[in-house]
């Protein structure tokens, strides 16, 4: 699991001599190296290849591709910047590291017209991501929100709270009467638990990732994650769900409801025709009434320079162009990244692909940032095992001891 950067210090890591890949440059062309996860649509390779050529011989986009899980690629990224690697010129990071590598002076500070460049127009909870104790450490790259996918030949008129939409499904046949969300205990049941606090109008840290405040809205996010779990509309597989499990019951037209992301909608497109026939979108739940899409966490990806780049000025440069307008689209047509720039949900080259494009847009204006500290990865572990498996906590006692398991996160003393 994540370890703090000063553990990662203490395993002498630098003294492996990781070696730098090919970060020289030849003839004053700098070479750049983008780390990033494997994007199988070759987006971002396009990309590379444009910005590449509009830097007229400033720079080349190198790619280096990351392990395919989250987990795996931060340790790859860790590992080599504990080292001060200076290879790493960008990076793409997941939302919840921007505290952590701030923090830890791995990546460098967006100021003046690099900061314009990059936040100009872009949606508030993208922003956020990206921000740490005031400061913008990187650059908006693709986002990612979760929606409420239904049946529309079991559900005429769509559930705009989680109680409205448990009652709908107990009303179902027990064949297709199921609720498919992420119940395994991973980061998605953090994801889960983080959308239903907010919505209910709570958070879980104070702003300054230094206080949990968790009170009557995780009692409430407690209880509905107990009511779903304790009724006939949960999956027998709820402890054991992620978002692919998810996708396959829905698909198989066991489940009238799912919450997930917007991969779900192509790939009943191409596998379950006859589902995709029937499946309609809709604002993810709220828990209270006309709470419907305010406070889903937000996913996606940012663009980090590597603060021991020796090429920093072409590093700015070369990441302002892969996530302008043009890679925007082309990422979200092609790899299902949703992007960044509020203007851009408007654009009628995104509205194929995207018929559900305005309700990600007013998501995203409305998103939850999970909790931001440099110990992220500890406070999502102690939710984690609190809350799992689904609805084995008592919601009117739980909240307290989830209390006191962030607060042992967050000062270093969980045993996770």
């Amino acid at each position: 699991m994540r370890k703090r950067a000063v553990s990662i210090a203490a395993l002498g890591l630098a003294a492996m001599g990781i070696a730098a890949c090919g970060s020289g440059s030849g003839a004053g062309r700098a070479t750049i190296n983008l780390y990033t996860f494997p994007e199988p649509s070759g987006s971002f390779a396009s990309a590379a290849k444009d910005c590449s050529a509009a830097s007229h011989g400033s720079y080349k986009i190198n790619i280096n591709v990351l392990p395919s899980a989250a987990d795996a690629q931060r340790t790859n990224l860790v590992r080599r910047l504990a080292a001060k690697d200076s290879s790493i010129d960008l990076m793409t990071m997941d939302v919840i590291w921007t505290p952590e590598f701030a923090a830890a002076g791995w990546i460098k500070q967006w100021t003046g017209a690099n900061k314009a460049a990059v936040t100009n127009g872009v949606l508030p909870g993208p922003i956020k991501t990206a921000t740490w104790q005031g400061k913008l450490y990187a650059a908006p790259f693709n986002s990612n929100t979760q929606l409420l996918w239904y049946r529309k030949d079991l559900v005429p008129n769509p559930p705009t709270t989680w109680a409205e939409m448990i009652a709908q499904a107990k009303k179902l046949s027990p064949k297709e009467n199921k609720i498919e969300i992420q119940g395994a205990q991973y980061e998605g049941f953090t994801v889960w638990f983080n959308s239903l606090v907010n919505s209910a109008g709570g958070k879980i840290l104070s702003p300054d990732g230094k206080k949990v405040v968790l009170g009557p809205p995780a009692a409430q996010a407690a209880a509905v994650i107990n009511d779903l779990a304790h009724s006939s509309a949960a999956d027998p597989s709820l402890s054991n769900e992620m978002e692919d499990q998810n996708r396959l019951a829905f698909e198989s037209g066991t489940a009238a409801f799912e919450l997930n992301y917007p991969f779900v909608y192509p790939s009943a497109k191409t596998l379950a025709p006859k589902i995709f026939k029937n499946m309609g979108y809709a604002l993810w739940p709220g828990v209270a009434p006309g709470h419907a899409g305010k406070g889903v966490s937000i996913g996606g990806s940012n663009l980090g320079v590597g603060a021991y780049s020796k090429h920093l000025p072409q590093a700015f440069a070369a990441a302002a162009c892969l996530r302008n307008s043009k890679n925007q689209i082309r990422n979200a047509n092609g790899g299902g990244l949703p992007p960044v720039s509020g203007n851009l949900y408007d654009d009628p080259a995104l509205a194929k692909n995207y018929p559900f494009h305005q309700l990600i847009k007013e998501e995203l204006a409305n998103a939850s940032v999970r909790p931001q500290t440099p110990l992220y990865s500890d406070v999502s572990l102690a939710i984690q095992k609190t809350l799992s498996p689904p609805g084995s906590g008592n919601p009117k006692t739980v909240v307290k001891t989830l209390t006191n398991q962030i607060k042992q996160a967050l000062g270093g003393s969980a045993l996770l």
